[in-house]
């Protein structure tokens, strides 16, 4: 949704219509010295335009405005200074802090990663410890996109590199040898008795420019006289960066019209990699699930900062804060008794407003490990005038569903509790560890899931948190991101 008023136009305007962008530029006043007054040149500020910009924006928009430093100090470089206003952010035991906002030196590059165009290889990883206390650290893939350079270098879901241009990964050299390489040489591990050993192969890719599609697989099963849709979708994206068509949009559409024409009556959603994304995505995918809704039923309402929220109540237009559900023809809610959603830690933001918006009209049952927990949303801002690059992604709004729940800050507890195993096999696999979870779930051919078998690692990053910088959500265009 958008701000349906305007907020001190003379320094920006926040979006009224969609496909417009939340902009700001500073017009700040000159005062001419007086003539009679000797003038002492003040000492040289480089970082004075972009800070005033950066402060000017927050105080207007950031959810937390109340707990910005009254006199931040405005010389440090911008990407410091905008983390030095932000609620309790290094503050660990605060549950409820801002974990979530943050700024690039590039708004067009934000923008571009937002919708899932960016520089990569083609593989999403997790990262762990090759061992308790050791410092040797080894990729775990987790997919790989369809038709990448990773995928054409043959690299695939549960591959383990342990090297890189001939260098062990250790905690120390991980960051550089992923992030700041194009060519990569992969050498490649496997496991062996339960231990990971290292071996003479070694894929080499270089990194391109790649638009990911986050509609990443469906199937149908049928298990125990239910058919059982299974969607891998890893990103809320509406279509491309750069386009104004709805292309991924469009599928979901048009794998639901599949589930509801081949009698689906189970659904289990893989959101396991899904970072978060746009609203609007979400706001489709739920209407296609959601039991008994229609477009008179709250998916969603925003709450945010005080002098806005004040706004709001001035202009009686409160109920703009309301996101409600859309009449889908492809929704599948009357087949289904349940939902069932497939988490890990990586599961955030957009991915979690499904299943906290889902949850007052059917029981959502997870799957895997706890989810982020990030139960507010984000705006992107950009210099209109183009004269200040950098871009920035506070966040400016808490979301609770119909029911007035917001309370997963801390993440939801998955229902089934499972954890990934080393060896992984092929999403869709009926034997992946999660989804033959769902799947003896649904059939009723076990009452336990037993812990997957293979050496557990400390999880120490993934790209999935890098693609969502640093376990943020995103908006573009004007519209909320989550």
């Amino acid at each position: 949704m958008n701000f349906p008023f305007n907020v001190r136009q003379s320094t920006w305007m926040v979006a009224v219509a969609a496909g417009l962008w939340m902009t700001s530029c500073n017009k700040d006043q000159e005062i001419a010295p007086d003539p009679q007054t000797p003038v002492t040149a003040a000492p040289s500020n480089p970082n004075q335009s972009v800070n005033n910009w950066i402060l000017e924006n927050m105080r207007e928009v950031y959810y937390w405005n109340d707990k910005i430093p009254a006199n931040p100090d405005t010389t440090l470089a911008p990407d410091k200074f905008f983390y030095s206003l932000l609620y309790d952010y290094n503050n660990s035991a605060n549950t409820e802090r801002d974990r979530f906002s943050w700024i690039q030196e590039s708004a067009e590059e934000l923008k571009s990663s937002l919708s899932g165009e960016e520089k990569t290889t083609g593989l999403e990883f997790g990262l762990y410890l090759r061992s308790q206390g050791s410092s040797e650290v080894i990729m775990q893939v987790l997919y790989v996109l369809p038709g990448s350079p990773a995928a054409k270098a043959g690299l695939k879901r549960g591959d383990i590199i342990s090297a890189i241009n001939g260098q062990k990964l250790t905690t120390g050299n991980y960051s550089s040898l992923i992030f700041d390489n194009t060519t990569f040489a992969y050498g490649l591990a496997k496991v062996e008795n339960n231990q990971i050993v290292d071996t003479d192969a070694v894929k080499t890719v270089t990194a391109q420019v790649f638009q990911q599609n986050p509609v990443f697989l469906d199937s149908v099963y049928v298990r125990g006289g239910k058919t059982i849709g299974y969607l891998v979708y890893n990103q809320f994206i509406p279509g491309p960066n750069g386009s104004n068509s709805a292309t991924y949009d469009q599928q979901l559409e048009q794998i639901f019209s599949e589930f509801k024409a081949k009698g689906v009556n189970e659904l289990v959603l893989d959101l396991r990699y899904n970072p978060g994304g746009y609203v609007s995505s979400s706001v489709k995918l739920a209407s296609m699930i959601g039991k008994g809704i229609d477009n008179t039923k709250t998916f969603y309402r925003t709450e945010y900062n005080k002098d806005l929220m004040a706004e709001f109540e001035k202009a009686n237009q409160a109920g703009q804060l309301v996101t409600r559900f859309q009449n889908k023809g492809q929704n599948i809610g009357s087949n289904l008794s349940r939902v069932f959603v497939l988490t890990t830690g990586h599961t955030a933001s957009a991915s979690e407003l499904i299943i906290n918006g889902l949850r007052p009209f059917m029981p959502v049952v997870t799957i895997g490990e706890t989810t982020y927990g990030k139960n507010v949303g984000s705006i992107t801002i950009e210099d209109e005038t183009g004269k200040i690059k950098w871009g920035m992604q506070p966040i400016v709004f808490k979301s609770f569903n119909a029911q007035n729940q917001s309370d997963y800050s801390t993440g939801f507890k998955p229902t089934i509790a499972i954890d990934e195993p080393l060896q992984l096999k092929a999403l869709g696999d009926v034997q992946e560890t999660y989804l033959n979870a769902a799947l003896a779930q649904i059939s009723g051919t076990t009452a336990r899931i037993a812990a997957p078998a293979g050496p557990q690692r400390k999880e120490v990053g993934s790209s999935v948190q890098r693609r969502a910088g640093g376990s943020n959500m995103f908006e573009v265009k004007s519209k909320l991101l989550f």
